[in-house]
């Protein structure tokens, strides 16, 4: 039996007492440190040699991450650890920290009751940071803090022992506030990070050397001996002296809750059912001798084993041969294998109950956030994610022979990786893939490409825009094609703060009046208390209003009314791109009385024309997808840099000078930020470090709305200048 073997055996032994059991993930802003600092615990459970921790990144171990030096995929570890108190099973995740993935993070968060957030000393709370922290509390995932690199303050900045503790002393505030900030009300006090307590550990993870308050009373290290260490380049005899995976395994064991602690205040907010019934008791309680209930947080793929889910079990015990329902799906499946994953491998076990992580075989067609139960029953909320994808790709496949390969290729990546979405080109037969930004679309193309040798043609990246209104149009009035049908609507649009939080809703879909919680929401947004009542439908944050009154068989022409919505908002009317944030008002109708002569090929076409024309009048513009960008150069450097965003209509917001570096935030259009990493390499002999975040859609500027339009519709096969709202009326 190998190591991972007997770890994963011990593991087994340890699952049945759940008080010993930590779930955690490693957050932080992308090369602070994450995969690094995982090394340690690693190394400390005994899976890899000490010597090699920090430099040998064993969670990194597809060859794309271990090429480009980033974290792509979240990867799971079962470690075992044994201290004074006792001993413990550690499952924990790795996650990345660069925004295209960030998809990836909030997967994680689902599986694990706490995360160590990782910081960079010198650079501090970064964006991504304040992301992946947000991430964590809106999860109830309890935080605790580890500053990395201490040693960069010593040894590149050269400042002294009184400025270095001034500085951790900065960070820890920082990461505090935004904790107070975002932290569940219950815990508003309990779970700031504090020094004095031990939930802060400060450390160096390629030193492999880290301290905290509980382990300087243990190894009698004092901050005192690690300014000295580092000063004097002993790194090496601080890390036997106090070892990082001692200070970060006490912190793990002491302050992050156990899967029963855990699950008494998280079910209730991942899980809308009724906690009073058996399996609301049996989740709360973690109860290993319930029904089965997991939420499926990560699908991969095995060449032998097909697909492979892994997911947290939140009640009863994963067992070889047990017959489970997957709830999205609707069938069930017999479970061919149960096991964990250590790393690249996945060991196969007898059982495992709830409170652990599991990776189940034998879940054909299953998608990340399902929910796997032994009856059925209510399903686990859906992920809260703000991101969308803002960049598309056309792919072919080289050899016609190869298409149904290709097909069966995109839909095993789509159920790998929720944030890649992918539609057909009905007009021109291409695969049209959109994912987070231009690397999220590499590693998808690297992945279809390397992973499942398929020969394809690539386009250049496709920027996917929006389109809206800007202002009321008047009352118009659309005719069906037998003239027998009349129905009168407006277009109106909404506020910034109303889209704002119809964003943040995530409301979607057809609203029924008796849908209080729907209802209840609409309110909250800002609609009238009788106008969220008449809402009919919510689509691509377009909402559908019936400000009609008794208006004989409106009801039963009520779907085709809210498909002809929906339809119309997928496909504008100035480049067939989806529609955002404004409001269509069923004004009045008059319908013929004979069901006949309102059917789908009079009432469907009714709509979206007199929804076009409306759009039209209430004069329609595109919207462009913005990100954020944080750039941090050195001073000598920061001309060019704010020269490549000029070329790029970026609109600096802030600079500020942080020792000898400047820190540019400014906001960029995702379709001038095409090729930026090579350009602001270049033009900053690659001093720049930069990350972007997704902003949000703004409009495209006046002078441009043209042109663009043009060159859109031209690229989908259309008439270069868009129609006009008489058109739509004829």
């Amino acid at each position: 039996m190998g190591r991972k073997e007997d770890v994963a055996q011990l593991a087994q032994n340890l699952m049945k007492n759940q008080k010993n059991i930590r779930n955690l993930g490693i957050v932080a802003h992308i090369d602070h440190g994450k995969t690094t600092t995982s090394d340690s615990l690693v190394a400390a459970a005994g899976l890899m040699s000490e010597e090699l921790a920090g430099q040998q990144l064993v969670m990194d171990f597809y060859e794309l991450e271990q090429e480009r030096g980033i974290t792509i995929n979240a990867s799971n570890i079962s470690l075992v650890y044994k201290n004074e108190i006792g001993e413990f099973l550690v499952n924990l995740i790795d996650t990345p920290g660069h925004v295209d993935f960030g998809g990836e993070v909030i997967r994680a968060m689902r599986a694990v009751d706490g995360v160590i957030v990782v910081v960079d000393a010198v650079e501090g709370v970064m964006p991504q940071t304040e992301t992946v922290v947000r991430q964590a509390l809106r999860e109830k995932c309890k935080p605790t803090l580890f500053i990395n690199k201490v040693d960069r303050l010593v040894n590149e900045l050269k400042v002294g022992e009184k400025e270095m503790q001034e500085r951790l002393v900065k960070v820890i505030a920082r990461v505090n506030t935004l904790i107070k900030n975002n932290c569940p009300e219950e815990f508003k006090d309990q779970w700031v990070c504090k020094v004095e307590d031990g939930s802060v550990c400060f450390g160096s993870a390629l030193g492999k050397w880290g301290v905290s308050t509980t382990q300087m009373k243990k190894s009698g290290v004092t901050f005192g001996d690690v300014y000295k260490h580092c000063k004097e380049g002993t790194q090496n005899e601080l890390s036997k002296k106090a070892p990082l995976y001692k200070a970060l395994m006490d912190m793990i064991i002491i302050h992050l809750p156990n899967p029963v602690q855990a699950q008494k205040y998280r079910i209730s907010h991942i899980w809308k059912g009724d906690m009073e019934s058996e399996m609301g008791q049996s989740m709360q309680n973690c109860d290993p001798n319930g029904k089965i209930s997991m939420m499926v947080t990560d699908v991969s793929v095995d060449p032998h084993a097909g697909e492979i889910a892994t997911g947290r079990i939140y009640s009863g015990t994963a067992r070889k041969g047990m017959k489970v329902r997957l709830n999205a799906g609707k069938k069930d499946i017999i479970l061919q294998q149960v096991g964990i994953f250590m790393g690249p491998e996945r060991v196969v076990l007898d059982e495992i109950p709830a409170g652990s992580l599991a990776s189940l075989t034998g879940a054909k067609d299953v998608y990340v956030g399902e929910t796997i139960s032994g009856d059925p029953m209510q399903e686990f909320e859906s992920f809260k994610t703000v991101s969308i994808p803002v960049i598309t790709i056309s792919i072919e496949a080289k050899h016609p022979k190869e298409l149904p390969k290709l097909i069966e290729v995109i839909r095993q990546i789509m159920k790998e990786d929720p944030n890649v979405r992918a539609e057909i080109n009905q007009e021109t037969g291409e695969h049209l893939i959109s994912g987070m930004g231009e690397l999220h679309l590499e590693v998808t193309r690297y992945r279809i490409e390397h992973d499942h040798k398929m020969e394809i043609t690539v386009s250049d990246p496709i920027v996917v825009y929006r389109e809206t209104t800007t202002k009321e149009s008047p009352v118009l009035l659309g005719k069906s094609p037998n003239k027998h049908n009349h129905l009168f609507m407006k277009a109106e649009t909404l506020s910034p703060e109303v889209i704002t939080k119809l964003v943040d809703s995530g409301l979607t879909g057809k609203i029924r009046e008796k849908d209080d919680k729907a209802v209840v929401t609409l309110r909250e947004i800002g609609f009238g208390h009788e106008e969220s009542k008449r809402v009919w439908a919510v689509h691509n944050n377009c909402v559908l209003i019936n400000d009609t009154r008794g208006i004989q068989a409106l009801h039963e022409i009520r779907e085709l009314v809210i498909q002809g919505f929906m339809d119309a908002c997928d496909e504008g009317p100035l480049a067939k791109e989806k529609c955002f944030g404004f409001v269509i008002r069923l004004d009045d109708a008059r319908l013929h009385e004979d069901a006949i002569h309102r059917g789908p090929s009079q009432i469907l076409p009714t709509m979206t024309r007199t929804i076009y024309a409306c759009m039209l009048a209430a004069n329609a513009i595109l919207l462009e997808p913005k990100q954020k960008l944080f750039i941090s150069v050195p001073q000598d450097n920061m001309g060019s840099a704010s020269k490549e965003l000029q070329q790029r209509r970026a609109q600096i917001q802030e600079m500020n000078t942080e020792g000898d570096s400047t820190v540019i935030i400014a906001l960029a259009p995702v379709k001038e930020m095409i090729g930026f990493s090579g350009a602001i390499r270049s033009a900053t002999q690659g001093r720049a470090i930069w990350t972007a975040e997704f902003h949000g859609y703004e409009p495209l500027p006046r002078e441009l709305q043209k042109n663009v339009i043009k060159e859109v519709r031209k690229r989908k096969g259309m008439d270069e200048e868009p129609k006009t709202a008489e058109f739509f009326l004829e």
